[in-house]
């Protein structure tokens, strides 16, 4: 039987990354065909083809590299002969760089994120296995359609909802609302349940220039302030609660409605949607009534790469509401 064709673009991240005895500390090292050798008897599931697209750690990542990234990606899933796209990708921008791509791209064909936690040098070194299970998953029939899907410890999360919960734990990437959406057992994806695919946003151009800002007791409205001074084109917040700030920050806040500078709000809580349930001063319903859109359960940094994905689509205020309340 003819072996599936999936296109692997590796990025960089600690999955190649080996500790340098010099520093004493992990930088980039491994290429790509070292990596894929590490994976034993991968050349068995699937015809792999490799697309060196930079060697960057995650957080070298912009929003710009992520959208050079998903025109790729996009460029390579319109060939017949390609049946699926696997990204390499450092673990500490990994779920914003899913998003964005699950945002962009528009296929059928399966779009898997994959990364490590522990670099070449480190004993149990997870790099080889999790591609592995990423190609596994990579060539089902049943990925297809799903949108972009991030795999890591053998388990699958839709880049909707997946999130990186601890800075140390192979099991890092978690999906805190619902859990995973499937697994990777003895060479086969398993899913457990559907999910509703993303809508996707063809963008000619990008702003980026987007700003999130967490929120603390006693804050007020210089950082937004700041933003204002230095040409923010967005910002997300991430309130308290429900959705909830202290008083002072809502003249920032009202300061940026005049200057139809969206302000996008959400909670600095891990679970939960935000909404105008309190009317007390600073309370959601004040804020909801200052022109600031309520993203519900969106986590601030994928609230941020959706605000940049709308204002990159339109400057009209119902229209970037509308995109950030869509699922």
């Amino acid at each position: 039987m003819k072996l599936k064709k999936i296109v692997v673009f590796f990025t960089g991240g600690t999955i190649s990354m080996k500790v340098d005895p010099r520093l004493n500390a992990a930088i980039p090292a491994l290429k790509s065909d070292e990596i894929l050798s590490m994976a034993t008897n991968i050349e068995k599931h699937a015809d792999l083809e490799v697309v060196n697209f930079s060697t960057l750690p995650g957080p070298q990542i912009t929003p710009k590299i992520m959208w050079s990234l998903s025109t790729q990606i996009q460029e390579t899933l319109l060939r017949e002969d390609v049946d699926g796209v696997i990204v390499t990708h450092g673990t500490d921008t990994l779920e914003e760089t899913a998003y964005f791509l699950d945002l962009t791209i528009s296929s059928k064909k399966p779009v898997i994120v994959v990364g490590a936690m522990r670099n070449g040098s480190e004993l149990g070194y997870d790099g080889p296995s999790n591609l592995s299970a990423a190609v596994c998953t990579a060539i089902s029939e049943s990925s297809k359609n799903k949108g972009v899907l991030v795999v890591m410890n053998n388990e699958v999360n839709s880049a909707s909802e997946v999130t990186k919960t601890n800075t140390l734990s192979l099991n890092t990437f978690k999906s805190p609302e619902f859990g995973p959406i499937g697994i990777v057992d003895n060479d086969e994806v398993i899913f457990y349940r559907e999910i509703s695919r993303s809508k996707n946003y063809n963008i000619s151009h990008l702003e980026d220039k987007v700003a999130l800002i967490k929120s603390f007791a006693g804050m007020d409205s210089d950082m937004i302030n700041f933003c204002i001074d230095n040409n923010y084109k967005g910002i997300v917040i991430e309130a308290m609660g429900r959705g909830n700030l202290p008083p002072e920050v809502l003249i920032g806040i009202e300061k940026c409605t005049q200057k139809s500078i969206p302000v996008v709000i959400v909670s600095r809580c891990h679970t939960g949607r935000v909404l105008d349930t309190y009317g007390y001063d600073g309370g959601g319903l004040q804020i909801k009534n200052l022109g600031a859109i309520f993203a519900y359960d969106l986590p601030g940094q994928k609230a941020r790469i959706k605000l940049i994905i709308a204002l990159s689509k339109t400057n009209n205020m119902d229209e970037i509401k509308e995109i950030i309340q869509t699922k």
